[in-house]
C-alpha cells in the first residue's frame, strides 16, 4: 500500500504525475499553509514565444496564513482570469495533435466560477489523473483530520490510510524523521526523477512545464514518456 502526499498544484508539471502514477494513494495536502507566488495558483505552458504563465488570481493581502483549503479566488477583481487562461491555452497549444480531446473540458473550467482554489485545482488533478491513465485514489488532507507537525503529520496521513509505504519527494531525504516512520512499520522511498525530453510544438525544448503541454501533444502515450519509455531523459534528478 503506497502513499504519496503533494500540495495540490494548479495544472501540476509531470513529476508531480510521475510520483502518482507510482502510488495506490494519491493524497492532497489542501489543510497547509498557501505559498504565494507559487505553483498552487499557477503554472506554466510553451508558447512559440517562450514559456508563459496560467495564474488565478486570488486573495492574498493580510492572509498569510490562510491554508490552501481555505484560498479564495479573486473573480471580482479579475473578472476575466478565466478567460485569458483559455486564451493564452488555446492559442498556445491548440495545434497540438490531442488538444481537442481535451478542449471541453478546459473550456468549461475557464468558464466556471470557481470560488476556492482547492476546489478548482483538485477538479484539475483528477481530470489529469484520468487523462494520464493513472490508478491512484485520490483523498484530500483535510477529509482525514489529522494532527501533528512536519514528518509526524505525513506519517499519521499514512498510518490513516493503511500505508505499508510513503513515497516522497527527493527533498525528503533533507527532512523527513525516518525513525519516525520506521516506529509505525511504514518504509519510505524516495522518488527519483529523471524529466523526459519530448517533441514539443516550439523549439528550444523547455523542461518543467505543465503536463497539459506534454498531454495535449502525446495523448495516450503520455504516461509512458513521463516514465523516460521511448524518450531521452534529461541527466539529473529534479526536486
Amino acid at each position: 500500500m503506497i502513499v504519496t502526499i503533494h500540495q495540490p498544484e494548479h495544472l501540476p508539471w509531470l513529476g508531480f504525475f510521475d510520483k502518482a502514477s507510482q502510488a495506490d494513494v494519491l493524497v492532497l495536502l489542501d489543510d497547509v499553509q498557501f505559498r504565494k507566488n507559487y505553483f498552487q495558483n499557477r503554472n506554466r505552458i510553451l508558447s512559440a514565444n517562450g514559456p508563459v504563465w496560467l495564474t488565478v488570481p486570488v486573495f492574498s493581502k493580510g492572509k498569510g496564513d490562510q491554508l490552501i483549503n481555505e484560498v479564495r479566488i479573486n473573480n471580482d477583481g479579475n473578472p476575466l482570469w478565466g478567460e485569458k487562461c483559455w486564451k493564452s491555452m488555446s492559442q498556445c497549444l491548440g495545434k497540438a495533435s490531442f488538444f481537442p480531446d481535451h478542449r471541453e473540458f478546459f473550456n468549461s473550467l475557464y468558464q466556471t466560477r470557481w470560488e476556492l482554489l482547492g476546489d478548482l485545482n483538485a477538479t484539475v488533478i483528477r481530470y489529469l489523473v484520468s487523462a494520464l491513465g493513472i490508478d491512484a485514489e485520490l483523498v484530500s488532507a483535510s477529509e482525514l483530520a489529522v494532527t501533528g507537525e512536519r514528518s509526524e503529520r505525513l506519517v499519521n496521513i499514512c498510518a490513516k490510510l493503511g500505508a505499508t509505504t510513503y513515497l516522497s519527494g527527493v527533498s525528503g531525504k533533507e527532512y523527513l524523521d525516518l525513525a519516525m516512520f520506521g516506529r509505525k512499520g511504514i518504509e519510505v522511498r524516495f522518488q527519483e526523477f529523471y524529466h523526459p525530453i519530448y517533441k514539443q510544438l516550439y523549439n528550444p525544448f523547455v523542461a518543467c512545464l505543465s503536463v497539459v503541454d506534454l498531454l495535449f501533444n502525446y495523448g495516450p502515450d503520455s504516461l509512458n514518456v513521463i516514465g523516460g519509455i521511448g524518450v531521452e531523459k534529461m541527466n539529473q534528478v529534479f526536486l
